[in-house]
């Protein structure tokens, strides 16, 4: 077979995702959804539904070293930290946060904040929210495993004295 060189050769691979689609996580009052994953984009982009509970924490301080962060507020009012500052980011808000910038977010307000998280690459990010559900839901939490966790998965704090996402 001789190969072409001059023209593009189509594939239908395009995917919609409904509004109660994904393999979806609970911790408490907040949710993952997972939209578009590692797979799909083979391992280029990934896409994730969060909802964030009244006063709740997503991450602490932390960066990544080979994956950029982008966060579109879809509902309410979200919390992202820097390095040196806080903001917030209202519904249509997009944040973004390049490797190794120091970025965090949580919701600070009495009602629920929803959000698009895109990674890019996505770098099999979904291994990371699954050992997540796993390990915040262990009583007590273990800050070893945690950590294990987030440095498979790109994800370094800025405090490791100070990591685990609560309040207290």
């Amino acid at each position: 077979m001789k190969v072409d060189y001059f023209n593009d050769q189509l594939e239908d691979k395009a995917v919609l995702i409904k509004p109660h689609e994904g393999e979806r996580y609970e911790i408490g009052g907040n949710s993952f959804t997972f939209k578009v994953t590692s797979e799909i984009s083979k391992d280029q982009l990934g896409v994730y539904e969060i909802v964030l509970a009244p006063m709740s924490i997503g991450a602490k301080l932390h960066y990544h070293r080979f994956m950029d962060e982008t966060f579109i507020v879809t509902k309410g009012v979200l919390t992202f930290e820097t390095g040196t500052d806080a903001f917030q980011a209202e519904a249509g808000s997009v944040a973004y946060a390049p490797r190794f910038s120091p970025h965090g977010f949580r919701n600070d307000t009495s009602e629920e904040v929803r959000l698009m998280l895109i990674f890019n690459p996505s770098s099999k990010r979904e291994g990371f929210f699954s050992g997540l559900h796993e390990t915040l839901n262990e009583v007590p939490i273990d800050p070893e495993k945690y950590l294990k966790l987030y440095n498979k998965y790109d994800s370094f704090p800025v405090d490791t004295s100070n990591m685990i996402p609560t309040r207290e």
